[in-house]
């Protein structure tokens, strides 16, 4: 046996196929089944079930794969430790992140990265779908959300939050916002999610909650978009604060409410750094994550209202 059989023995239990584990490792299926009959017969183990419909551990295999994984988790961090004092960062780097996150917080560090690491590609795939990590070879994805579920590996970049929104011209012509009641009188700029269309939910410094109803009659989709909207003065809208504090600092949007959290879902929300395995974490990975780690967290305060 050796490290390579070991690695694809986890990478079939975890993906749950074999045909998975070959997708991730560029492999042919059948390369991995004969990796994974050589494995059981140099342990004289059975470590998978294999019926026409589904594969799983044995008895023998979960205890062996318990033992094994942490194991090869460690001999990889030692390779990538080692490589990584002594090699620059290299390779392409596919990133991943929702089309407005990417837009206006991943694109304009480019020039510092290039420069940090020119022998490093970057690829980015933007898109407002939770990608297979796996499928589409993302090494590195920056995820919205108040939590991560499955198998993903994430850490926390930045807590976000929410704000309402407008443009000094819309507040100036427009029934004054006093108070989180008052949105009910104005027509709001919406995104286009069910849960954001009919209702905004504010919370005060006591943490009084409030339910507020809002009449949004132009829906759209992505969140930049919607700030375009709230530019051009058409209205006011609920936008996230990475989206958006430029703008406070320029003047060019005020927030309505600054003393109270809002949200249409939850409350507490973040930016995740999310790639597919600890296993064999590739130095230009551990440098892109180092890097959106400092470069973000250091544009945005992380204070929330409310």
């Amino acid at each position: 046996m050796n490290l390579a059989d070991l690695n694809l023995f986890v990478a079939v239990a975890r993906r749950g196929s074999f045909a998975a584990a070959a997708k991730e490792r560029d492999l042919d299926p059948s390369s991995v089944s004969r990796a994974i009959a050589g494995l059981e017969s140099a342990l004289a183990l059975r470590l998978f079930q294999r019926t026409t419909r589904r594969l799983a551990l044995t008895e023998a295999g979960e205890i062996y794969l318990e033992r094994v994984e942490p194991l090869l988790d460690e001999l990889a961090r030692a390779r990538e430790a080692a490589i990584g004092h002594s090699q620059a960062p290299r390779g392409t780097l596919r990133l991943s992140a929702s089309v407005t996150f990417g837009q206006m917080r991943i694109v304009p560090l480019l020039p510092a990265l290039r420069a940090l690491y020119p022998d490093l590609r970057v690829e980015c795939l933007f898109t407002d779908a939770n990608v297979d990590l796996i499928a589409e070879r993302i090494d590195l994805a920056i995820r919205l959300a108040p939590t991560i579920e499955g198998d993903l590996i994430a850490s926390k970049l930045i807590d976000t939050h929410y704000c309402v929104v407008a443009s000094p011209a819309y507040l100036a012509a427009h029934p004054p916002l006093a108070q989180p009641s008052d949105i009910g009188r104005h027509r709001c700029i919406v995104f286009n999610l069910r849960q954001f269309r009919t209702r905004w939910i504010f919370r005060d410094r006591s943490g009084q909650v409030e339910d507020v109803p809002i009449d949004g009659d132009v829906v759209l989709n992505p969140a930049g978009a919607i700030r375009d909207a709230v530019l051009a003065g058409i209205g006011p809208a609920l936008l996230p604060n990475w989206l958006v504090e430029q703008d406070f600092s320029a003047g060019r949007l005020t927030n309505v409410f600054p003393d109270h959290a809002v949200t249409a879902t939850r409350f507490d929300t973040a930016a995740w750094l999310v790639y597919p395995s600890r296993a064999y974490l590739p130095n230009k990975v551990r440098v892109a994550i180092d890097f959106l780690r400092a470069q973000i967290t250091r544009a945005l305060p992380q204070s929330a209202p409310g």
